[in-house]
């Protein structure tokens, strides 16, 4: 599995607040955006899987909506994620 417990850890650690801090909008659009860039690589070899498509554009739309909420509440960690992930080019 692509998407272990070690690394969901990993990725709360350097994102959140702590290891467990899972709810925070950062960790989560990070998570997000691992998943994101793992479902993209994996449409580009089999381009006919549609329910991955689908599975794919549903995330983008919840990290979407997660950002939105962002900057609405604080842009300067709207501003330091966008950097951090390189969601932006």
């Amino acid at each position: 599995m692509y998407l272990t417990s070690e690394k969901k850890k990993e990725i709360f650690e350097k994102y959140g607040k702590s290891n467990t801090d899972t709810g925070s909008p950062e960790a989560q659009i990070a998570l997000f955006s691992y998943r994101i860039s793992h479902l993209t690589e994996h449409l580009k070899s089999n381009h006919k899987d549609y329910s991955t498509e689908r599975a794919l554009k549903m995330l983008v739309g919840k990290r979407r909506s997660l950002l939105d909420y962002l900057i609405k509440v604080d842009i300067e960690r709207y501003r330091a994620i966008i950097k951090e992930l390189n969601l932006r080019k």
